[in-house]
């Protein structure tokens, strides 16, 4: 976040919040593409100026501010707070502003004021020039309180320590930090500035869907919501996935949505049960043509103040991304790339290696960690080893090349000369590097490696070594996914990578009548930091083809998607799309360490609203219109009366 708002002279803590989101006009956003002229944030309310507006221009003005007591300080001063900024008020030391001395401080802190002044410049020596206002202040003639405050469960200041739990119990009070103001109102442009693109560039069409749906097949648990129906029930969509199919069979054209989604999965900090995507589908497009679309759309939504970003985005295959990264979302901001070093164990002696090579894909993989022997301790390396073991049931090597050129390992004594030379220089280790290598099939040696990768970089910066640099954003399509999978439950069958509505890729479309676990799908997912942000595909346009999937590759029973079927049979054009999780574009933009950080009243790791404390129990005459009794007694409820 760019230095905006700092602290009056004397306070404690920064406050910081940008120009461009909160007073946003032509010149502060950046070019001829931003809305022109300034917004009236004073319009239709009862305030002249806001607190982050005066400057020393305005001296000699009387004004009308609103807003919080931030801070009181020694009898004289006041600094009021509202959603752009801080003003210093200055109170008469004269007999006839007694009143006005002893309102303002027998007013508790955060107590909600409206007073007006005259802007008055600073005396010598006494401006912030950290402060946009720090060249004024106003001096008080009247002040009305508009509402006192009682003591608070915490201080509304940055410095202030407080649990996540706390926040979010008293999130109304949290949205008033600077950094939560910052990050709701950069989530409010960016996606202002998606509109804009969207309907105005390019003549899409703003569409909302339902929530209230019918249970599909495949994919994530969905909640289920009872109907008045006895035994029917509604469900929350996933995504719009099928409704935005429709539009386009519907002749829509060109549609998006910032939809909300729901899955019944618990939180992570990417993730909680309700969600919001940028969901864009279009007809008669291709995978490059959308790319193409999102690139743009980024670009032109993107803000200012966090740098260019350069189109096109780079590509790499789904199993490019396995092979060197160990993930389908790898984070480009660092090396430690996986390297094939199977040519040199295939002739030694070392067993465990010479039984992996024996297996079908069977290989040997490494990454170099670059000055581990330097940064990382041997608790480190066995902790490593650990999580291989846990997560993977895969066993780790690794060797430390040292400043001689030896070797420091109990490969060495398996090695000659000649191989381990040939070892040092496929993995262009360097001294007092660590390299960790890993055998066995090629899927499973990879995403150890990958997870090992992440942890080592975590590792390494935690001891002060710059790996990623925080303020870059690297974006990467993954292109060419298997459009199944097999079932880990059940190997013997196949389930979506994506979802049943993806097309196979047009090339490999014959395999699916006689190995449908080689196709791939015309599926494409975009990364930013190793992050998941978004994912779409060219959907199956063909009824034929979509009942072929559903029934006899994933032995789905179709009358749940008889509606899309009757659909897809009545001249659907060809179409695709995409969806962004904007949650987690908003969340990588500002830095913050989970999505919570950037949905106004999210929900808990357990998918709870602690400050209304949902979900809640319901009495049981209340559940009787939807046929649904508890099979569990539950805790008698109070029903407050009318």
């Amino acid at each position: 976040m760019p230095a905006f708002w700092r602290t009056v002279r004397g306070l404690p803590g920064p406050l910081r919040a940008p120009l461009s989101l909160l007073f946003p006009s032509g010149a502060a956003q950046g070019g001829a593409r931003r809305v022109s002229g300034a917004a009236d944030v004073n319009s239709f309310v009862s305030r002249t100026k806001t607190c982050g507006e005066l400057r020393s221009a305005h001296v000699g003005q009387e004004v009308t501010l609103c807003g919080w007591i931030q801070y009181q300080r020694q009898q004289q001063f006041v600094v009021l707070r509202d959603f752009q900024g801080l003003t210093q008020i200055i109170i008469p030391q004269d007999e006839a502003a007694s009143h006005l001395r002893k309102i303002l401080y027998d007013t508790p802190v955060e107590s909600v004021v409206r007073l007006t002044g005259t802007v008055v410049p600073r005396p010598p020596g006494q401006t912030n020039p950290r402060l946009p206002t720090g060249d004024i202040e106003v001096k008080v003639k009247t002040v009305e309180i508009l509402n006192s405050c009682k003591k608070l469960p915490f201080e509304i200041k940055d410095f202030a320590k407080k649990t996540e739990a706390l926040r979010m119990q008293y999130r109304y009070l949290d949205l008033r930090s600077v950094q939560m103001q910052y990050n709701l109102r950069m989530r409010s442009q960016v996606v202002m500035r998606m509109r804009e693109y969207l309907c105005n560039r390019h003549g899409f069409v703003d569409v909302e869907t339902p929530t209230l749906f019918k249970k599909t097949p495949g994919g994530a648990k969905e909640f289920v919501v009872p109907s008045r129906e006895a035994g029917k029930f509604y469900s929350l969509p996933q995504s719009p996935q099928q409704f935005k199919q429709l539009l386009m069979v519907g002749g829509l054209d060109r549609y998006f949505q910032v939809a909300r989604c729901y899955r019944d999965e618990g939180s992570k900090p990417d993730r909680q049960p309700e969600f919001t995507q940028i969901d864009i589908e279009m007809s008669f497009a291709d995978q490059a043509g959308i790319q193409a679309l999102i690139e743009g759309l980024l670009q032109y939504s993107w803000p200012d103040e966090k740098g260019p970003i350069t189109i096109p985005f780079p590509s790499i295959t789904y199993d490019e991304a396995l092979a060197t990264y160990g993930t389908d979302k790898p984070d480009t901001r660092f090396e430690m790339k996986i390297i094939d070093v199977t040519d040199v164990f295939r002739n030694t002696e070392v067993g465990v290696l010479q039984k992996s090579l024996n297996e079908p894909r069977g290989t040997v993989r490494a990454i170099c960690i670059p000055q581990g022997a330097k940064h990382l301790r041997n608790k480190d390396l066995e902790s490593l080893n650990e999580l291989a073991k846990s997560q993977f049931n895969q066993g780790i090597l690794h060797f430390i090349l040292r400043s001689d050129g030896s070797m420091k390992s109990a490969l060495g004594k398996f090695l000659n000369e000649e191989q381990k030379l040939e070892l040092v220089r496929a993995v262009q280790a360097n001294v007092d590097d660590i390299v960790l290598l890993a055998a066995g099939e090629h899927e499973k040696v990879c995403s150890t490696l990958g997870k090992l990768r992440l942890e080592a970089a975590d590792l390494l910066e935690a001891r002060g070594q710059s790996l990623r640099n925080p303020s870059a954003f690297h974006f990467l399509w993954v292109v060419d996914f298997p459009l199944f999978l097999q079932k880990e439950e059940n190997p013997r069958q196949l389930e979506s990578v994506h979802h049943p509505f993806t097309a196979p890729h047009p090339s490999d479309e014959h395999l699916l009548y006689t190995d449908p676990a080689k196709v791939r799908g015309q599926h494409y997912d975009l990364v930013l930091n190793g992050n998941e942000i978004g994912g779409g595909s060219i959907r199956i346009h063909s009824a034929k083809l979509q009942r072929f999937i559903l029934e006899t590759v994933l032995k789905e029973d179709t009358e749940l998607l008889s509606h899309l079927l009757e659909a897809l049979d009545s001249g659907a054009p060809p179409h695709g799309g995409i969806a962004l999780g904007l949650d987690r574009l908003i969340c990588l933009l500002v830095g913050a360490a989970s999505i919570r950080d950037v949905i106004a009243f999210p929900k808990s790791f357990k998918g709870r609203d602690l400050m209304c404390n949902s979900p809640d129990y319901i009495a049981p005459e209340e559940l009787e219109p939807y046929h649904v009794k508890i099979a569990e007694p539950m805790p008698e409820v109070k029903v407050k009366s009318n």
